[in-house]
């Protein structure tokens, strides 16, 4: 999925910590603000700024999984699921 979007940076946690997705990054020119897992013998530099941006998305996240619909996911039509999500994203714009 990463090959098809191109994001000035790329948040993550720890977990995705890896050589291979570093690399990867690095080579298509995207910034990685990813923190370096705690036994990693040379730790990378973070922008902990930026990283804290992340919350934003989780929060976001969190609250749409409020609604017991895009929650379980209960309609058949992906165009359908969309809406439901634009609506509700556009509840939590308004309020």
């Amino acid at each position: 999925m990463l090959e098809e979007v191109d994001p000035e940076a790329f948040l993550a946690d720890k977990a995705y910590d890896a050589d291979d997705l570093i690399k990867a990054l690095d080579a298509r020119q995207i910034t990685p603000v990813i923190p370096s897992k705690a036994n990693r013998i040379v730790q990378r530099d973070t922008d902990f700024a930026l990283y804290r941006e992340r919350n934003l998305v989780e929060r976001f996240f969190c609250k749409l999984k409020g609604f017991r619909a895009i929650a379980t996911r209960y309609d058949k039509l992906a165009s359908t699921f969309l809406g439901a999500i634009q609506l509700v994203s556009v509840l939590f714009w308004l309020n």
